[in-house]
């Protein structure tokens, strides 16, 4: 990793949250974050596979369980939290996978990659002291738009563009998010970040097993790093950036590369959307906005 292309401040005494640290993006978001001196608690649906991954970290570690694929696992990973957070992770996700639906009966990669989320952060915002970063994706261009009539995708799945409607999900989620923080007089900023093109076993669960044969090899063949896949992340929860900003690698067409702010699609701006969006996470949910608009007068 080439820690030199984003200047990481001292997080003594921080604690910091990633879901989905088990592996890939998440286990090197870790490694960084436990190395600047912050506690990192790794939210893993697997706490055996948490435990072999945070032996491999220099730093403080905790190992938590969490299924993003569960609103009950969710509400008990909030409720038993204690004490701030100064940056919640949202990294774990599924990719382009069959359809399927998580345990509250929602299409399995809006049901993780956003709902999972957006339960988690509102539960916890509460004590969350510095920044949401939410790892999004550049594919997210794929999605013309939400259809709120179908989120469910009954009336034709395709697994990738399945994905991409979450990803773009994530960052009407971050949009609306920073909105309403700022609405409600909070200084917590929320940011998100995609990995451009980086090798991570996410590429290995495709529905199709020639699919998954081709994205395995293109991404070692062309893709970075993990460790370098997850430096837009670290500069989103760092770096003096707006909020509700977007980074990414600056290269080769933002698949690689030192990061920096990067551009959405016109979609990912769609302040109505992300209103609609937030409105229907909540009522999936059950889980809403912990603060009042601050009292402007």
């Amino acid at each position: 990793m080439d820690t030199t292309a984003v200047r990481i401040p001292d997080l003594t005494g921080r604690t910091a949250i990633v879901t989905g640290a088990n592996s890939g993006l998440g286990l090197e978001t870790t490694r960084v974050l436990a190395g600047a001196g912050a506690h990192v608690v790794l939210a893993v649906r697997d706490e055996d596979k948490g435990r072999v991954a945070a032996e491999s970290v220099r730093g403080k570690t905790e190992v938590r369980h969490l299924d993003l694929a569960d609103l009950s696992s969710v509400r008990a990973f909030a409720d038993r939290w204690q004490g701030d957070i100064h940056l919640l992770i949202n990294n774990a996700g599924i990719m382009a996978v069959p359809k399927g639906k998580t345990k509250d009966g929602f299409e399995s990669q809006f049901g993780v990659n956003h709902l999972g989320h957006f339960a988690l952060t509102n539960l916890l915002l509460e004590q969350v002291t510095g920044r949401v970063v939410t790892v999004s994706s550049s594919l997210h261009r794929m999605a013309k738009g939400i259809d709120f009539d179908d989120v469910a995708m009954d009336r034709g799945y395709s697994p990738y563009k399945a994905y991409a409607r979450s990803k773009l999900a994530n960052l009407l989620f971050t949009l609306e998010l920073q909105r309403r923080l700022e609405d409600a007089g909070s200084t917590v900023l929320a940011t998100a970040a995609h990995p451009g093109y980086a090798t991570t076993d996410l590429h290995g669960y495709g529905s199709h097993p020639l699919l998954r044969g081709i994205t395995r090899l293109s991404s070692r063949v062309f893709g970075q790093s993990a460790a370098n896949g997850a430096l837009p992340t670290i500069f989103a929860a760092t770096q003096d950036v707006p909020g509700a900003a977007f980074a990414g690698p600056k290269s080769m067409g933002g698949t690689r590369g030192a990061p920096a702010l990067s551009s959405r699609s016109e979609e990912a701006w769609d302040g109505r959307a992300a209103k609609r969006l937030w409105v229907l996470s909540e009522e999936l949910t059950g889980v809403s906005f912990p603060f009042p608009p601050a009292d402007r007068a």
